[in-house]
Order: structure tokens, then C-alpha cells, then sequence
């Protein structure tokens, strides 16, 4: 957490939770066993929610406040650090200013055991190669300095070596739109298509590819990422123009996971992918140069 007067990120919603929880706990001089005994969960639990790694239920926040006594204004309080900590907005400008944009991803992939990402608009990053990264993070139109789109690229490749750890599973779903769309020469998107068919020989990596000619089961008009983490921890990221949002209520979570399902249904996998993007590739070598 900051408390260096501003130089660093200000705390998440979470991790303000998470120091006010155990704030009340220490003024209360209650254990963390103890309260995890009255609170019915895990001594780990109460850790990993003190630490900020875990958000907490609303009923186990309201029973936490409970235990430990506090007044009707606190535990209001803490309802609506719960509620906030569950839906978290980080504006792209805060980021790109900080130079920890690719950061921020990256930690969210580090405790992710599994993740799955659906893109209906432009490669994934984790399948991206320089050439192609550069070419989407210069369209994003932020305003970076050489320096800070340099190690922007940089920082993106270097996530992408998550993807060779057999210990997690990397499930993407991305639209034929997607792989068509040319941020640059016919030549770089080929290499970018390439790419990805090569990552998906990995057995830890499973990539599905939409046709635009596949029955739909679904509309969905935006990307989103589904991470599955240890003990049973799960949450999504939603990119806007404006910012990142993060969605960790488990009812919210829930519809993306079942939103997974019915796009996936749509999607071709292993030979038929292959020989899907293979045809792509070959229109892009037929076409005139432009």
C-alpha cells in the first residue's frame, strides 16, 4: 500500500477494505483465529482478506463488523467498501502516467491459475508479436512518452512467457473480425496469425476461433477477460476507451462464465481452426498490396 505521499498508485478498493477490516480487528483485540471461529471461515481466509488478496462477501463483512461489535455507521461504511471493492474502474490516464500500465495486467495474470479471454475486436495481448503491439498500443491514442511506449511493448512480450507454465491454463476465444483486422501491412498480420497458431500447439493453451459465418448463441459487444484463481477465487476485466473495470461480485462473475460458454459453442478448435486461419492467411497473400 502508498504512503508515500502520492508517488505511487493510490490503494485499490480492496486493499482500503482490507486495511479497515483489520484496523477494527486490532482495536477490537480479537484474534484472527478467533474471528474466523465466530465468522465460520478459514484462519487463511481472514488473512488472505486482511492482505487484500481475497475481497470478502457482503455476509461475511456484515457478520465481521458483528463479531467484533461495531456501530450501525461503521458496518454501513464497510457495506459500501465491499460493494466498491467488488466493482473497481482504474482510468487508463492514471496508468499510462504511472508507467505501470502492462503492470496491472500482469499481476492479475500472476494469480491466475487459469485464464480465459474473449477478443471480438484485435489479438490478445498475450498472443501478440512486437511488430503488431506496437502498431495497437500507438491506435489506443494515450499519451505516452517514446520512452514509456517502448517499455509498454517491452512489458507486453514479457507476460507472454506465462503461457509456457504447465502449472496454468490459458483458454482463448477470439471472432474472425479480430484476426482480419489490420493495424498494419498484410505482411505483419500474417507473421501475428502465424503466431498464434504456433501458441496453440502449447497443451496449457487452447484457442478457439469465431467464424463470422457461425450461428450466433450470444451477443456480446465487448472483450472481457474470466480469471480463475486459487481457493476458488475468480474474477473478470473489462476494458473501455476510458478505463479498466474490475467485477468480482460472484453473481456478476457468473454471467461472464456463462457468457464463456455460449461463445464458445460458436467457436472452431485444434485442425478446424487450423485450417481456418489458414485460409485467412491465404486470402491476405492473394490480396493486391496496398
Amino acid at each position: 500500500m502508498d504512503t508515500s505521499g502520492g508517488l505511487g498508485p493510490p490503494p485499490t478498493g480492496r486493499e482500503r477494505l482490507a486495511t479497515e477490516l483489520r484496523k477494527l480487528r486490532d482495536i477490537a483485540g480479537v484474534s484472527g483465529r478467533e474471528l474466523a471461529h465466530r465468522i465460520g471461515i478459514s484462519q487463511s481466509k481472514v488473512s488472505r482478506i486482511e492482505s487484500g488478496a481475497v475481497v470478502p462477501s457482503l455476509p461475511e463483512v456484515t457478520a465481521w463488523g458483528k463479531e467484533l461489535g461495531v456501530s450501525v455507521e461503521t458496518q454501513a461504511r464497510l457495506t459500501g467498501m465491499t460493494e466498491a471493492a467488488y466493482n473497481e474502474v482504474h482510468p487508463w490516464g492514471a496508468a499510462v502516467r504511472l508507467g505501470n500500465l502492462q503492470e496491472g495486467v500482469q499481476e492479475h495474470e500472476s494469480t491466475a491459475t487459469r485464464i480465459a479471454v474473449f477478443q471480438p475486436s484485435v489479438v490478445p495481448g498475450l498472443l501478440q508479436i512486437a511488430g503488431y503491439a506496437q502498431r495497437v498500443i500507438a491506435l489506443f491514442h494515450r499519451q505516452y512518452s517514446e520512452t514509456d511506449q517502448a517499455a509498454e511493448i517491452a512489458s507486453r512480450l514479457d507476460r507472454q512467457l506465462a503461457l509456457y507454465d504447465t502449472n496454468r491454463h490459458f483458454d482463448f476465444l477470439v471472432t474472425e473480425a479480430a484476426l482480419r483486422w489490420r493495424p498494419g501491412p498484410a505482411q505483419l498480420l500474417i507473421a501475428q496469425l502465424e503466431r498464434i497458431m504456433s501458441i496453440g500447439s502449447l497443451e496449457n493453451v487452447s484457442i478457439g476461433l469465431i467464424p463470422l459465418s457461425a450461428q450466433a448463441t450470444t451477443l456480446t459487444t465487448h472483450g472481457f477477460v474470466l480469471y480463475e484463481g486459487e481457493h476458488q477465487d475468480s474474477w473478470v476485466t473489462v476494458e473501455t476507451i476510458h478505463a479498466d473495470m474490475k467485477v468480482a461480485a460472484p453473481e456478476h462473475v457468473e454471467i461472464y462464465r456463462s457468457r464463456w460458454s455460449l461463445l464458445r459453442r460458436m467457436a472452431l478448435f485444434d485442425a478446424d481452426a487450423q485450417d481456418f486461419m489458414g485460409g485467412i492467411i491465404d486470402d491476405l497473400r492473394s490480396a493486391p498490396v496496398q
